[in-house]
């Protein structure tokens, strides 16, 4: 299709999953209100929950899941090499995601316990970026379809992009959503990355941080106030580790 006599150029792109659970793949295939000009916009050339064809000549990799086996660093290093520009999407991508709560234990033993005789291949988990160069992260589990879209408009047409530089708790702001905080739930809105338009709190759960830690957060001051509400280092450590993103902060 040509504007103003002009062929615009489509990037092309794959999308890649690691251990996970698809669920931003999803993302990206679900929101029908944009889906079809979202489409014709990029040149799809492997991505396995839309279609069969495998492609090899993209020139954006999107990759979702965390490195969790040996045999994983091989594949990504295979698509890191193709690419001119990686993009981590989800927390499992950027930090590991919940995957990531199994670097807390033994996992010859726990491999041992589960699966007998027949182990299977297991190892510490990654994020995607302690293995392979990574250019942008896309935070979230799942990722904000919008923000995405927003991203490869960016990629593609030069439109600017930048993310929030605020927390959560501004979002449940603009939306009139009632403090979690102050109705006795832990949540994390206050130090964690805004750009999810805050479900969570909106529909009554405390964010978790799965965009992980927000620029220039006030960590010290979220730990008062969240041990003066009566909640236990326990407790906030736990949720600080969940989806890794506060991977030294708990």
């Amino acid at each position: 299709m040509k504007y103003l006599r002009l062929e615009p150029k489509r990037p092309r792109i794959g999308v890649f999953d690691f251990t996970s659970c698809e669920g931003c793949e999803l993302q990206l295939a679900n929101h029908e209100e944009t889906l079809v000009p979202f489409l014709k916009a990029i040149e799809v050339v492997n991505f396995r929950e839309v279609s069969s064809y495998k492609g090899e000549d993209y020139d954006i990799a999107l990759i979702e899941g965390c490195i969790s086996r040996d045999d994983e660093v091989g594949r990504i290093e295979k698509i890191r090499a193709q690419a001119k520009v990686l993009v981590a999407i989800g927390s499992c991508a950027c930090f590991g995601g919940v995957n990531r709560l199994k670097n807390a234990y033994n996992l010859d033993e726990a491999n041992k316990e589960v699966y007998g005789d027949k182990p299977k291949s297991t190892a510490k988990v990654r994020a995607i970026k302690e293995v392979v160069k990574v250019d942008l992260e896309i935070p979230g589990c799942p990722i904000n379809k919008l923000e995405v879209e927003r991203i490869v408009q960016c990629l593609a047409f030069e439109v600017p992009f930048n993310f929030p530089v605020y927390p959560v708790c501004v979002e449940c702001k603009q939306r009139f959503t009632t403090c979690m905080m102050e109705k006795g739930q832990l949540c994390l809105g206050s130090i964690a990355q805004a750009g999810c338009n805050a479900p969570c709190p909106a529909g009554g759960l405390g964010c978790w941080g799965c965009r992980g830690p927000a620029p220039d957060h006030n960590f010290e001051e979220f730990m008062t106030l969240a041990k003066q509400r009566g909640f236990s280092e326990k407790e906030i450590s736990e949720r600080l580790g969940f989806f890794g993103g506060f991977e030294g902060r708990r």
